[in-house]
């Protein structure tokens, strides 16, 4: 018990002196995080006297696994787990106590304070003198003065003249819901490293035949974070449209197949071609009674047309995007999980990046957004 609380006094008293730093200095600089005996490239960003680093990016260096529940983010690393609960409501850890804890979306990443990895059983040193912010285990074999004279050289903070980011979902109209439909293919692995590697989370309206070929993307899907949603089973207007329980019976079907591969369900649903004009009143009445949300969009890449031209897909993606800021609306792109969006992604991440957007998942939560204006 003395050991426990000598701990969390130390890490009280090593971010009262960072929030003095940071004060002190004027900037908004971050620091390189040391992991265990290796100096990563994870940027710890300070706000309000706090480190936060992308969870994810910190998962895979510790080796932890995350999973979408239904109340939130679990973690599981060091024999432990906590879990994030949704609408920042804390971190839920194992013995039930609920602890403060304020996330935010940077850059499209789940940033977390770095202080949720003592919960699991790891320790952090800082020492701002020497521009050290390290989380280890037991596995580390260097201690924390071995640790700074084998990185002396590169443990500079990186300073920014940019503002600290709030801890607070981003403005109107710079966030952006991408959605991939048609999926799970067989280049959805590629689909999901090009996502990863911009850190970039993405919702994915798929088709339960797909699932059933696809099983470890869709496992893939939810492990990383991403939004899950229902696009049918047949995506053939006379079998979907052949009334509105024949609808119903489609999303219902594709919801089982999710819930058989991923153990979630959900209530996002993408009907073929979009809501307009067969998605009508009375299939809205018994789909949407069933406590379903239809989501369309606002941005169409036009990808399944243009296929291989990737600049035209840009250009008609940046078009539409630059058009909706006019109205401060936040855009929800239609992109297709086929081979050629391959392509054409990177370069549309970039650009949105550079333009100021951060990348959200849709969550049954929002207000839809859709081609008839049903907000059920």
């Amino acid at each position: 018990m003395k050991k426990t609380m000598l701990l969390f006094m130390s890490l009280f008293l090593c971010f009262g002196i960072l929030q003095n730093t940071a004060i002190a200095a004027g900037t908004n600089a971050s620091l390189r995080l040391g992991v265990n005996d290796t100096l990563t490239e994870i940027e710890a960003v300070s706000v309000k006297g706090n480190y936060y680093v992308p969870v994810r990016a910190l998962a895979q260096k510790l080796k932890w696994n995350i999973s979408m529940l239904q109340d939130g983010v679990q973690i599981a690393g060091g024999g432990k787990s906590l879990l994030l609960l949704k609408n920042d409501g804390g971190a839920k850890l194992q013995n039930d106590t609920i602890v403060p804890i304020s996330t935010f979306v940077q850059n499209g990443s789940l940033m977390v304070p770095l202080r949720i990895s003592t919960y699991l059983g790891y320790m952090i040193t800082f020492e701002p003198d020497k521009y050290l912010l390290r989380v280890r285990d037991t596995s580390a074999a260097l201690d924390d003065a071995a640790f700074v004279s084998q990185f002396k050289s590169e443990l500079k903070p990186i300073v920014s003249a940019k503002p600290a980011p709030e801890t607070t979902p981003g403005k109107q109209g710079r966030i952006v819901y991408l959605t991939f439909d048609d999926g799970p293919s067989a280049t959805t692995s590629q689909l999901l490293d090009i996502l990863g590697e911009n850190e970039v989370k993405a919702t994915f309206f798929m088709l339960g035949p797909n699932m059933n070929r696809y099983p470890s993307a869709v496992k893939r899907i939810e492990e990383e974070s991403h939004g899950l949603a229902l696009h049918g089973m047949t995506h053939r207007k006379e079998k979907f449209y052949a009334s509105p329980g024949a609808a119903l019976a489609e999303m219902s079907a594709d919801n089982a197949v999710l819930k058989k591969i991923t153990g979630s369900s959900t209530t996002l649903i993408r009907p073929p071609y979009g809501s307009k004009p067969y998605f009508t009143k009375s299939f809205r009445d018994r789909v949407l009674s069933q406590g379903f949300h239809l989501w369309d969009w606002n941005v169409d890449s036009n990808d399944w047309k243009y296929k291989e031209n990737s600049a035209r897909i840009y250009n008609t993606v940046m078009e539409q995007v630059h058009k909706l800021q006019k109205s401060n609306s936040n855009p929800v792109i239609l992109m297709h999980d086929q081979k050629a969006t391959l392509k054409v992604l990177p370069d549309v991440l970039k650009t949105l990046k550079k333009e100021g957007y951060t990348f959200e998942i849709i969550t049954k939560d929002m207000e839809p957004l859709n081609f008839w204006k049903d907000k059920r």
